[in-house]
């Protein structure tokens, strides 16, 4: 792949690492493939991203198991992530009112989901910015509690407890409305 040729480090461990990743490429996309249904493209952009996790150090070899197992382990779990991501953005486009092109639409119930869609917007912006923050990095952005204390430059306790009372009151703000 692009990335794995384009490193050039003096670190012995990296230029280690990149070397079984070269040799392991071929067994990787075959494993991808398998991961991602037989989807060339799909297996190839997995595989991407691994690469980019393990030279950013999101994905760091610590020698518990094979450097192939490993690999393969975190190829399997990127190819979960990135098919959940396309799940989730699938089912987001749904609630936000995206409809196949079968089904007839209808005025009240397009109306009914923009005042929806209308109430949720105003029950965000009401929140308190660290609340509203800790919604929006977990629930639109995917990311975990730790990721979103680290953006938000909180503890994991504080996020947690302002994601946790950001959830209680837009639920009660928009039992009200």
């Amino acid at each position: 792949m692009m990335i794995v040729a384009e490193c050039t480090t003096t670190t012995p461990g990296l230029r280690e690492i990149r070397a079984q990743l070269e040799m392991l490429h071929a067994e990787s996309l075959g494993w991808a493939r398998l991961c991602c249904g037989q989807e060339r493209v799909e297996a190839e952009n997995v595989l991407q991203t691994v690469y980019l996790k393990i030279l950013e150090g999101k994905a760091a070899f610590e020698g518990k198991s094979a450097f192939r197992t490993w690999l393969f382990g975190v190829i399997r779990n990127t190819a979960r992530e990135m098919r959940r991501r396309r799940l989730l953005e699938g089912l987001s486009l749904r609630r936000l009112g995206t409809q196949p092109v079968n089904r007839p639409r209808l005025v009240d119930q397009d109306m009914e989901r923009q005042q929806a869609h209308e109430a949720l917007h105003a029950a965000l912006r009401s929140l308190p910015r660290r609340q509203a923050e800790a919604l929006q990095l977990v629930f639109y952005h995917e990311l975990t509690l730790a990721e979103a204390a680290a953006i938000m430059s909180v503890s994991i306790g504080s996020a947690r407890r302002h994601y946790e009372r950001g959830k209680k009151r837009l639920r009660t703000l928009l039992e009200h409305s």
